[in-house]
């Protein structure tokens, strides 16, 4: 049954806190979990966990908020689950984030938070919702709308994250398939097909693979183990067929493997699929590769505020996929949840961002991509190109008119095939042009049409568009993109080598998400401890004390006895001497 968490709203007269010195009370409120416990744990709305829990009396639920941010500071500090527990029980800092002020109050056994867990992910798989994900937001935008941040202009970046899986080769994951397999029959069963599966079920998988020397004995022993595997298979289908161990050797199989008259073949390593199982483990992690890099795993990508008149900068969405997804991709899917959230008008990102289903919800939702670069094939600097254009577009981002550098200025027309577009440039014109008579102007001679003809299509204009906006953004002393790299740094941070100490979507997704809300409340923190500059007349003050300071009169003395030295002297510097009787 849900109950939802209140005692912390009205602390309690006697308590380990209060027994502390007041200048001891202050740091704690003033100090990161102070922060915690305004800015997260007291704005989560505990009533959205409620769909975990049954409806009927029963015994009430460990508190939810409480469990929540118990996972934020796992995430946020590196700890292992056992570490976690061990602060919570022993940590008064920590104990204060989460609401308590005592040490005494408020315990659970460690398997409660495992269970929580768990609720967690059987409602994202039945419904498709994370419940975590969706707190993040609603917490965020209360942090958003409260530090009066500006969120009109965004940043966003993708950084590769590994779960905690073996990194195996094919014939690792064969044998390994095999022996997860063998485990499932029972004694008799292994009597039957000892013979069959002796040679791989005597030592580790990972032992099997270190005695094969070499990548052309590894790659001739696939065939063997795939005969085995598929064999096997074929035998236990009418009584495993359900069981999770056999599904994932099935899909190893068929992934890794070709049956041709059953006799296995091992595929190329270039007809494997990228999205092919990594771990039998983790059977949602992928494999891309990027900058001559291989990575198995996910991606994370993040967004946050970079408006130049913010004092604070909060991250504002994460999303966590399989690696295998484009950044476009992720840009298309979370743009319109932005858009209704923040109201964003400009999103600054790197070149693998752009895309013509970009460009698609972009134009729709009325926000303007800046790219600190554009994919493909760089511009001859010798040649003009469509970005030196001007384009006029209607709402549907189709083109109106095209002013070419020198001014002038033409209405574009439809071409003879849909998305086309020409414009006639005044051929009278062009030919006193230095543009056009050096030969670096692109349109052509029409001589039906006595003009120059430029012909180009919608994906050309939209190109034309992100190179201008990349130009921009290019300008001395300006780069709003830059400075994600650092959020992206902060929430991988606690992981070492990028690499999280869970495996599976659901569970990657909420510590990356965690990482994410503890990064904000760090920001938060240090935001209001950050020193305020002096009010301007303070700051008059302190250039008059130091002119009076650097025109004292220059002595052998130092420190102390110099500043004694100019107070007896200063009365006979202040007032001129009176000579004579």
């Amino acid at each position: 049954m849900f109950r939802a968490n209140r005692p912390h709203l009205q602390p309690a007269l006697i308590s380990n806190v209060n027994e502390l010195p007041e200048t001891r009370r202050q740091r704690l409120a003033q100090s990161w979990a102070g922060t915690f416990r305004t800015e997260f744990f007291n704005r989560l709305e505990e009533e959205a966990f409620a769909v975990l829990y049954s409806e009927r009396p029963s015994r009430p639920n460990a508190p939810v908020n409480v469990l929540i941010s118990l996972d934020v500071l796992k995430a946020g500090y590196g700890w292992s689950d056992e570490e976690l527990y061990d602060h919570f029980l022993y940590d008064l800092q920590v104990r204060y984030a989460v609401g308590y002020d005592s040490l005494t109050e408020g315990d659970f056994e460690l398997r409660t938070l495992y269970n929580f867990r768990r609720r967690l992910s059987e409602y994202n798989l039945k419904h498709g919702v994370n419940l975590l994900a969706e707190a993040f937001v609603n917490i965020t935008d209360q942090q958003l709308t409260a530090l009066a941040v500006h969120t009109g202009q965004q940043r966003m970046d993708s950084t590769q994250v590994a779960s905690n899986i073996v990194t195996m080769s094919r014939l690792q994951l064969s044998v390994e398939a095999i022996q997860r397999l063998h485990r499932l029959l029972s004694p008799a069963e292994q009597a039957q097909y000892a013979e069959l599966l002796a040679p791989y079920v005597g030592e580790e998988a990972g032992h099997y693979v270190y005695r094969v020397k070499g990548f052309t004995a590894s790659e001739a022993q696939l065939q063997p183990v795939g005969q085995a595997l598929y064999t096997l298979l074929q035998a236990l289908a009418a009584d495993y067929g359900q069981a999770p161990a056999y599904q994932v050797a099935a899909r190893l199989l068929d992934e890794q493997y070709r049956v041709v008259d059953d006799t296995v073949q091992a595929k190329a390593n270039q007809e494997i699929s990228a999205s092919s199982l990594q771990s039998l483990d983790d059977l949602e992690a992928t494999y891309r590769e990027k900058n001559h890099v291989g990575y198995k795993g996910y991606v994370a990508n993040v967004t946050e505020t970079c408006d130049p008149e913010n004092e604070l900068q909060l991250i504002t969405a994460v999303q966590v996929v399989p690696n295998t997804t484009e950044d476009s991709a992720l840009l298309v899917a979370i743009l319109p949840e932005l858009k209704q959230r923040t109201g964003l008008t400009t999103l600054y990102t790197d070149a693998a961002y752009g895309s013509p289903e970009a460009d698609t919800v972009l134009r729709a939702a009325q926000v303007s991509l800046t790219q600190t670069a554009i994919r493909g094939r760089k511009p001859n600097p010798e040649k003009l190109h469509l970005a030196d254009f001007v384009f006029t577009q209607d709402p549907q981002g189709r083109p109106l008119e095209i002013t070419c550098p020198q001014g002038q200025t033409v209405t574009v027309t439809p071409g003879g095939k849909p998305q086309r577009f020409a414009a006639e440039f005044v051929s009278t014109s062009c030919e006193t042009c230095p543009l056009y008579t050096s030969g670096r102007c692109p349109p052509q001679p029409d001589n039906r049409r006595r003009s120059l003809r430029l012909t180009f299509d919608q994906a050309d204009v939209e190109r034309a568009q992100r190179h201008r906006r990349s130009r921009s953004e290019h300008s001395p002393g300006r780069n709003l993109r830059a400075a994600i790299e650092s959020a992206v740094r902060s929430i991988k941070h606690p992981f070492p080598n990028g690499k999280l100490p869970v495996r599976g979507l659901f569970r990657m997704t909420c510590l990356i998400v965690a990482s994410a809300a503890m990064t904000n409340v760090r920001r938060i923190q240090r935001y209001r401890t950050k020193p305020r500059p002096d009010a301007p007349e303070r700051q008059a003050d302190r250039r008059e004390q130091k002119r009076r300071r650097s025109a004292a009169p220059t002595t052998g003395f130092s420190g102390a006895g110099s500043a004694v030295l100019y107070r007896l002297l200063q009365p006979l510097m202040t007032y001129p001497l009176q000579l004579g009787c």
